[in-house]
């Protein structure tokens, strides 16, 4: 294997390590990959054969390990595979391609320049600080320059969505964008819908764990179960204590399971039942149907077996007759 790097002039033996690769892929990457990495970047710089084998023995990683690396610095675009090895892309002129391509053409100073008003100025610097320690890589700009106008945030919010991020350390661009994905689709604009939607998430993870110890589950719960929870929480707007009745109705039940659960909630939900003594009413009437019902049936059938013996002792009687 082949490393070669774009820049063969170097003076001196220093391997030089743009900052935007710390500020933009390092905290993404594994402590094994990093590794990897900062060793391919020192050696590309002799332009020399070098085995994976040498890697792996000289690093003290498994082969797989070091493949795995490979093939994950080039996916993200920082080495570039060649018939007998790799390019180690220069960095800064990535990052510069990404700044100047036609689809993203705002700068730092342009973003902010561009924006609608002081105050998205002051969020994008306030998101640099607070979450960047003032070393927020160029090519965030944009993104955030883009997110304002694509999902319609105000200041605060995207504040707030880089905070979420950051408390979670997940502040990678495909993470943000998921989350402000999900946001958006939750309508939320300002600091009052996304105070209304933590809101709706603290309650939908309260009742989730309230269901879980009252069904006596040990295991966490799983993706459709929580589905089914959010529905009734968040599309039925049905509180813990009506849910509760469904709860109670499992006792009677060899091996109640949530699909039973959502067939008798969603069932008051399309009678319109919205409290619990909408729900208790219903039930005590269903009660009485059924014991109406099964008296009627009981009824019905001792007079079916009173005509039944009726007609048994009457041929009997022809029978013995023709004797």
């Amino acid at each position: 294997m082949k490393l070669e790097q774009n820049d063969k002039n170097i003076l001196f033996s220093e391997t030089k390590i743009p900052d935007v690769f710390f500020t933009e892929y390092m905290n993404q990457a594994s402590g094994d990959f990093v590794k990897v990495y900062l060793y391919i970047a020192f050696l590309a710089k002799y332009n020399k054969d070098i085995k994976i084998n040498d890697i792996s023995k000289t690093l003290n990683l498994p082969f797989k390990t070091i493949q795995e690396a490979l093939s994950y610095w080039e996916e993200q675009e920082l080495l570039v595979k060649k018939n007998n090895g790799y390019i180690v892309v220069d960095l800064q002129e990535k990052e510069l391609n990404k700044l100047y391509s036609p689809r993203l053409s705002s700068s730092p100073e342009k973003a902010l320049s561009n924006a609608k008003n002081q105050y998205r100025a002051k969020a994008i610097e306030e998101i640099n600080n607070s979450c960047f320690q003032g070393m927020m890589s160029p090519s965030w700009y944009n993104d955030i320059d883009l997110w304002f106008n694509k999902f319609g945030f105000d200041e605060q919010v995207m504040i707030a969505l880089f905070k979420y991020c950051l408390d979670r350390s997940a502040l990678n661009r495909p993470y943000v964008q998921a989350v402000a994905t999900a946001w958006h689709q939750n309508h939320i604009q300002n600091f009052t819908d996304l105070d209304n939607y933590y809101a709706k998430q603290e309650k939908l993870s309260l009742i989730e764990k309230q269901v879980s110890k009252k069904l006596g589950l040990t295991r966490g719960l799983t993706q459709y179960e929580k589905g089914y929870i959010e529905k009734w929480v968040v599309d039925y707007s049905y509180n813990m204590d009506v849910i509760e009745i469904a709860l109670k109705k499992t006792t009677s039940k060899t091996n109640p399971n949530f699909e039973y659960l959502n067939t008798l909630i969603s069932n008051w939900h399309e009678h319109n039942l919205r409290t619990t003594a909408d729900v208790n009413n219903y039930l005590e009437q269903m009660k009485v149907q059924n014991k109406n019902k099964k008296t009627l049936e009981k009824q019905t059938k001792q007079a079916n077996y009173k005509s039944f013996e009726q007609r048994t002792y009457n041929n009997l009687d022809s029978l013995y007759a023709n004797n």
